[in-house]
């Protein structure tokens, strides 16, 4: 029987071969045949991945009329998953979304075929009728206080986040009512009470980075009495001014703003993967990601786009 090689095979990170032949990191054919009978195969084979994608979230809405507060924005889509597999050779695309400004939607993360939905703005009155709804996204944006058109919360994606709260009416001035909270990941934004800005959403906590981190959470709402909390890395409401930004890197909604155009924008997303540290470094990265080693994992972290090549 003849044996047919074509090539150096790539060395289990750490071992001793990492050097072989003239510190390329390739064992030779004698050195694979050793290898693999110590059953030293994690140099064979490219790994699989744990990722954690987070789209940039939503704006939150703005009231420059004086007759309605802004609903919260909704957070970005938040997707995260095990056993992902990855092939050697071809870069895998890392987009980064940003966030959206006044009553705009965030924009999508995306890691190779994995891809989350950007946060929907909340309800305001800065450009009626366009902007008088709430919009979908990743979760959806909060509804608007007191007008009848924008008061409803925009619905948010299966799988990624949930809806946003819904405003009030009734209070008595048409500014004083609250808006509903924009979306997050872990739940949906809290309505408006009587002349209170309801609260973002819960989002989702992950320790894919070595330390624990809560993303996505819904942007808090206006009111005439009080504005909303944000979650998350949600900007809060509120309830005399322009909302609070989401943080960014976390694609937290934005804030809601009363009697101001210019409502708080979204949190930039991140995109974030790590595997067993007993498989090799990636061949190559774009984007500048921050690279730990650490817990027995390999972690990469993006907060700009680039790519990773295995």
């Amino acid at each position: 029987m003849s044996l047919r090689y074509k090539g150096g095979i790539k060395s289990a990170a750490g071992g001793s071969v990492a050097t072989a032949v003239g510190g390329t990191g390739r064992w030779t054919l004698q050195e694979a045949i050793q290898n693999i009978a110590a059953g030293n195969w994690s140099g064979l084979i490219t790994p699989t991945v744990e990722y954690l994608v987070v789209a940039g979230g939503g704006g939150g809405g703005g009231c420059g009329s004086g007759f309605e507060n802004g609903g919260g924005g909704g957070a970005g889509g938040f997707k995260t998953a095990t056993g992902f597999a990855v092939a050697s050779g071809t870069p895998l695309t890392v987009t980064v979304g940003a966030g959206g400004s006044t009553q705009t939607n965030g924009s999508n993360s995306v890691f190779s075929s994995i891809t989350s939905t950007g946060g929907g703005y909340g309800a305001g009155r800065t450009a009626a009728p366009a902007n008088y709804s709430a919009s979908s996204g990743g979760s959806g944006g909060g509804g608007s206080g007191w007008d009848p058109t924008g008061m409803v919360g925009a619905v948010g994606t299966g799988g990624q986040g949930n809806s946003g709260g819904n405003g009030t009416a009734g209070a008595g001035a048409n500014d004083q009512n609250g808006g509903g909270g924009g979306g997050g990941s872990g739940a949906v934004g809290s309505n408006g009470v009587t002349t209170t800005g309801g609260a973002g959403g819960a989002g989702t906590a992950s320790s894919i980075s070595g330390s624990s981190v809560t993303y996505a959470g819904g942007g808090g709402a206006s009111g005439g009495g009080a504005g909303g909390a944000g979650q998350g890395g949600g900007g809060n409401g509120n309830a005399s001014g322009v909302g609070t930004a989401g943080t960014a890197n976390t694609g937290g909604g934005g804030g809601g703003s009363r009697t101001n155009t210019t409502g708080g924008a979204g949190g930039s997303g991140i995109v974030i993967i790590r595997y067993a540290d007993t498989y090799q470094a990636a061949t190559s990265t774009t984007g500048s990601p921050t690279i730990t080693v650490a817990g027995g994992y390999r972690v990469y972290k993006w907060t700009s786009s680039g790519s990773i090549t295995f």
